[in-house]
């Protein structure tokens, strides 16, 4: 079989060129973005550009749009080089994006949105109803189902990505950037995000889709792109590619793309979870117990957040009782959760994970920083202190491994290494793990996993919220799947399915 990668010149000459980037350029202070990198697409393709995070794909698509010019390179947009850049100049060329986080204006109606900059006027006023006709008739010719007088803030968010591509139609785009596009959404509207840019594609459209998520890659596109490290690594049909050989191709080596993880053996209940109530959440009633990973399902925003902060001590609960350990901690704060046996793998990393001015060695023992074998007499014991860092860095592959250094000069995936080899090195009797691999490449997703695994066999009660249905299905012995601020119902690992999650993520009932 001939391979899978291969080169412009094997191909091109059968096909419209939507999009030649060769060769581009872009560095920022301290850091290469692209480097040499290249990309075509073909006229009425959906094309996605893959890569870990970090590796060029947003900066490359960005020089594309026009919001960054290139340092060198070459780009083509239906044949025509692109002699300045800026978003005007790329909308005037045919190009839209559609941003990882909307562009609208909550306040107006979805109308007003999609026509913002080029309303349609009777006199001197603004023509509504000329407006509304129109995005009503966009949206019946791109089966995008919209209703033109909403406010934008009321509608759910599946609806409001609709919006942003109507939008993006409105202005003439014949290349379409999604960044992300799938972020937020339930499993019902990631299908009909596909419909989509099915139809897109049947009209001629070309759509280039920035991903990381293999399924979707395969489940989209026609080829894709592979960028690692700033750089072009090939491109490739997507349906003569396997998922495995993709994420070769990102990280450069293979990667194991199932969780190895014998059955459960739940222990007794480690925490307990009773009619609780605070502000944006509840009522809410469940229990983990030791030896088990209980996952929590749901579109962001469904009182995820706020859960896990009363589970944390740093949101006050107004009804029910929360215990660890038999321990009632319902109106204690985070002090006595952590003394209680609590790690947390927290949402945000760099804001309620890490001091990023303090060296790796420092956040290593942070929390365990005032145990005598770390202090005497006020000071610290640094031999002791950077013997424990040393060790962690090494066990957990945090990269470089130089404890001297600050941490915020790590990747995101090398922070979030350091945060799981700090909270782990507690012994916890819960681990709560928020989004552990957001951000996260797929080289240290599996580690990670590998990670939370190991806690549970070790007889650690695990709390995973994730927005991530494969990371739940991979890693849950039991699913809690969250809808306005309740858990809308619980699933057994061997009953779950993105189709049934997805089904309670909406609010339905199964």
């Amino acid at each position: 079989m001939p391979s899978v990668v291969f080169r412009r010149a094997a191909w091109s000459r059968h096909l419209n060129l939507a999009i030649e980037m060769v060769g581009i350029d872009k560095r920022f202070p301290r850091v290469v973005a692209n480097s040499a990198a290249s990309l075509t697409v073909a006229e009425g393709e959906i094309h996605a550009l893959v890569g870990e995070n970090g590796a060029g794909k947003s900066t490359l698509m960005k020089i594309l749009y026009g919001l960054y010019a290139p340092d060198a390179g070459t780009v083509r947009v239906m044949g025509k080089e692109m002699r300045t850049f800026s978003p005007a100049t790329s909308i005037a060329a045919g190009i839209g994006m559609v941003h990882q986080h909307f562009m609208l204006v909550p306040t107006l109606t979805v109308a007003e949105n999609v026509v913002l900059g080029m309303e349609p006027r009777f006199g001197p006023w603004f023509d509504s109803a000329q407006a509304e006709h129109e995005v009503a008739e966009m949206s019946t010719r791109f089966g995008l189902a919209v209703e033109p007088r909403a406010k934008v803030e009321s509608l759910p968010v599946g609806v409001q990505q609709r919006v942003e591509i109507l939008k993006v139609l409105a202005r003439g785009a014949k290349v379409l950037i999604l960044d992300e596009p799938t972020a937020v959404l339930t499993p019902g509207e990631i299908e009909e995000l596909y419909a989509t840019l099915a139809k897109l594609k049947a009209e001629g459209r070309t759509v280039v889709l920035i991903t990381h998520k293999l399924k979707e890659v395969k489940a989209a596109s026609d080829r894709l792109t592979v960028l690692r490290r700033g750089a072009t690594v090939g491109t490739a049909v997507t349906a003569e590619v396997t998922e495995e050989k993709i994420a070769e191709m990102m990280v450069g080596r293979a990667v194991a793309m199932k969780v190895d993880k014998k059955t459960a053996k739940p222990g007794d209940g480690v925490l307990s979870v009773k009619g609780l109530q605070a502000a944006g959440v509840g009522p809410v009633t469940f229990e983990v117990r030791a030896g088990e990973i209980v996952g929590i399902a749901g579109v962001e925003g469904n009182g995820q957040s706020e859960l896990l902060e009363c589970l944390s001590g740093l949101r006050a609960s107004r009804i029910g009782s929360v215990a660890l350990g038999g321990i009632d901690l319902s109106r204690s704060g985070p002090s006595a959760w952590f003394k209680a046996g609590l790690a947390i793998i927290p949402e945000d990393r760099q804001k309620r994970g890490l001091v990023g001015e303090f060296t790796v060695a420092d956040n290593l023992v942070l929390g365990r920083h005032r145990e005598a074998r770390f202090v005497k007499r006020g000071f610290v014991r640094a031999a002791a202190r950077d013997a424990e860092a040393a060790g962690l860095v090494k066990k957990f592959d945090v990269r470089p491994a130089e404890i001297a250094v600050e941490a915020q000069t790590l990747s995101g995936g090398n922070q979030q290494k350091a945060i799981i080899a700090r909270e782990v090195s507690r012994q916890p009797r819960l681990l709560i793990a928020a989004h552990p691999t957001r951000g996260v490449d797929i080289g240290a997703i599996e580690f990670i996993h590998k990670a939370i695994v190991s806690e549970r066999d070790r007889g650690a009660a695990v709390l995973l919220v994730s927005s991530e249905l494969s990371e739940i299905l991979a890693l849950a012995d039991r699913v809690l799947v969250m809808y306005a601020g309740q858990v809308a119902g619980e699933l057994k690992s061997a009953e779950a399915t993105e189709k049934k999650i997805g089904v309670l993520m909406a609010g339905a009932k199964l």
